[in-house]
């Protein structure tokens, strides 16, 4: 369903100020908190798990140019389908290419805090977000918007070995696989963009791909590492 802002946070949101605030397990990635988000002391909101699933800034805005410079002419809207606490999100309504943004997140305290976010960052009369499955919202909701929508997806990473393996398995990717997040992305656009690990078997990625065709993979760094990779199905001009 569709979903209207609140400036009101659930009990699970929070805004750390101090160090003794936040949970130890989290504490390496609210020192990175301007990393991640550049206006975190203008009030930006988290729950303790969005922490871990946000991209950093100057990746998310790295993606958000490449995405849009390279998208298909006629493709004007932008569906994120993880919205998750709004780092891409906002980094897509930022660039001015799309004519709408369309957010979905399952989680609707994680979804409270990417509206709150993305009214920090002054765009949130460019996003219109939904609460719930993203596969269902895109057969039912969004059908109609799909000759003209480009999807990314930053889906969940769990599953054995994704912080172990030297390479990952995304058939084990939890708790969507890469076959199913493909399959059910290209039944809505073939042009189809995900957000992986930086250890993500390339040989699982290449079968997908049609024959003749190319699917660019890049790899998004930060401070001499790679954080993720993006691969772009569908014939985007990269």
């Amino acid at each position: 369903m569709a979903s209207n802002s609140t400036d009101e946070a659930p009990p699970e949101v929070h805004h750390y100020n101090h160090i003794g605030e936040v949970p130890w397990d989290i504490q390496n990635y609210w020192a990175q908190r301007y990393k991640i988000f550049s206006r975190y002391d203008e009030g930006i909101w988290l729950t303790d798990d969005a922490w871990f699933g946000v991209t950093p800034e100057p990746v998310a805005n790295k993606i958000a140019e490449d995405i849009a410079r390279s998208a298909p002419a006629g493709r004007s809207i932008l569906v994120d389908a993880f919205a998750g606490a709004g780092g891409n999100t906002i980094a897509f309504a930022r660039t001015g290419k799309w004519k709408r943004i369309y957010a979905i997140e399952k989680n609707p305290a994680v979804l409270q805090c990417a509206k709150h976010n993305a009214q920090v960052y002054g765009v949130a009369d460019k996003i219109t977000w939904f609460e719930g499955d993203c596969f269902s919202i895109l057969k039912n909701q969004l059908k109609e918007l799909a000759p003209y929508s480009v999807i990314f997806a930053s889906p969940p990473w769990g599953g054995p070995g994704y912080r172990s393996d030297e390479v990952f398995n995304l058939r084990t990717m939890e708790p969507y696989s890469l076959k199913t997040l493909y399959t059910e992305y290209s039944l809505f656009t073939e042009y189809i963009v995900l957000y992986l690990p930086r250890t993500s078997d390339v040989r699982q990625l290449a079968k997908l791909v049609k024959d003749g065709e190319k699917a660019p993979v890049v790899h998004y760094c930060m401070e001499g590492a790679s954080k993720a990779l993006c691969i772009y199905y569908g014939g985007f001009d990269l």
